[in-house]
């Protein structure tokens, strides 16, 4: 789904996110619920709400937010879902820490601006809490994913990505695909984040759906945030996207690793263009100078010998892709022209339209629970990522991407910033897993279970 359209989706209109009584999935009578709260119930967390309230086997036990115009949505999401009403958590920024002091919670999704993740993923793991979901990217700086991982290994906690681009169904179609060798012995993947943000950069969501020159602290939309990155950062901001399918597919952390790491950045034209364009030269905005360059690129080097390359694009006009290319000996996948290419099976020097290949290829998670993803957020991708974090927690088993992912994933943004500072410099990408990656075995996504 495309970010203009889930906003208008998620963030004015309640209903569009909300289960009405009857309509709750996986009820067991003898199943004990699992004690859930949530850390943000702004745009993103109202779409894992929704898909909360759809479930007979979680207890929502408290949710915390400082802003009350979401805190009024998400509670007639629960009041027009027949839910009991959680316990409301706000009132400063630190609200949230008074919510972890609730007693026997199994787990907490995170929904939050990126610098406070790392804060609060280690400060449920320490509250006892052993199962973390947390939206994209764990922290700022390279310290940040060390002190997550050291924090999971020692209290023995379970910190989820909740990546939900990795449960895309062309994506996943290809998972099997590469599973069954059909592209031959994987040689070259590409992914990244290429979607027009300009927008969102500058809407600070006072007046629904306004599209200005404005940024800051007033408003409810992610110019309250996401901007102030593109002033003082310079690097894959969102790597996540991209790399998260791409991991699987080539089993990183599972027999294979990234070993090292080098990012380039383009001049930065693209935001201020758009403002003068939207709002003319004399704009404050247009005076503001932008460290993060229009495009990022981003390579990385494998231990099985793979090449990848990640693209940062949000600052110029574009239409919405991923750029994903899964390249073999065999042949391959681009998602931009919708193509695949098989040796042997397509025409020479001809594209086969992917649909076929995915209809046949279609992964058995999708066959099976394709009719209960239905209506949920990002295409039915969202109900996936929170069936299988809820399923892991209900079993007390590792969710099928851990914090070693994790951290593997979102540690490309400091670690391209700091390449991009040192004039384009390779540099080592550090092993979260500090040697278990040779032995540990691959469980993504495997079959039609979680």
């Amino acid at each position: 789904m495309k970010r203009k359209s889930f906003l208008q989706k998620a963030g004015i209109a309640a209903a569009a996110l909300t289960v009405l009584p009857g309509s709750e999935l996986f009820a067991n009578a003898n199943e004990t619920k699992v004690k859930a709260i949530m850390i943000g119930v702004g745009l993103r967390g109202q779409n894992h709400l929704d898909l909360l309230l759809r479930r007979a086997d979680v207890d929502l036990v408290g949710i915390c937010d400082i802003d009350d115009r979401m805190l009024a949505t998400s509670k007639s999401m629960i009041t027009k879902a027949g839910k009991k009403m959680p316990q409301i958590f706000t009132g400063d920024v630190y609200a949230w820490k008074k919510m972890l002091e609730l007693k026997n919670i199994d787990c907490v999704i995170i929904s939050t601006p990126w610098e406070w993740h790392k804060e609060m993923i280690v400060s449920s793991i320490e509250a006892g809490i052993k199962y973390i979901g947390t939206e994209v990217m764990l922290g700022i700086t390279l310290q940040d994913h060390w002190d997550v991982v050291r924090a999971a290994e020692k209290y023995n906690a379970h910190v989820c990505m909740l990546e939900n681009v990795c449960y895309r169904r062309d994506v996943m179609a290809v998972l099997n695909m590469v599973r069954q060798n059909v592209f031959g012995e994987l040689v070259h993947l590409q992914g990244g984040y290429q979607h027009d943000l300009r927008e969102v950069k500058f809407n600070n969501g006072i007046e629904a759906y306004g599209h200005g020159c404005e940024f800051g602290d007033k408003g409810w939309s992610e110019a309250r945030w996401r901007t102030h990155h593109s002033v003082h950062r310079n690097g894959d901001l969102y790597p996540t996207h991209g790399i998260g399918p791409i991991a699987h597919y080539i089993n990183i952390n599972r027999g294979n690793r990234f070993l090292n790491i080098c990012s380039f950045s383009s001049k930065a034209r693209g935001l201020h263009d758009y403002v003068v364009k939207k709002c003319g030269p004399e704009h404050s905005s247009a005076k503001v100078s932008f460290k993060l360059g229009d495009v990022a690129t981003t390579s990385i080097g494998c231990a099985n010998g793979e090449t990848i390359l990640l693209q940062h694009d949000t600052n110029l006009p574009r239409p919405y892709s991923l750029g994903f290319r899964v390249q073999g000996t065999d042949g391959l996948w681009m998602d931009v022209n919708k193509g695949i290419h098989i040796e042997g099976q397509s025409k020479p020097h001809r594209w086969d339209d992917a649909q076929t290949w995915f209809d046949k290829y279609d992964h058995p998670l999708w066959k099976r629970w394709s009719k209960d993803a239905a209506g949920s957020g990002h295409g039915g991708m969202d109900f996936y990522v929170i069936h299988m974090f809820i399923e892991s927690v209900k079993r007390k088993q590792a969710p099928q991407m851990d914090v070693y992912d994790a951290a593997a994933w979102s540690a490309i943004t400091p670690l391209s910033e700091s390449s991009i500072e040192m004039g384009n410099q390779t540099i080592e990408f550090p092993d979260f897993t500090a040697g278990k990656w040779m032995y540990r075995k691959p469980v993504f996504a495997l079959n039609d279970e979680f």
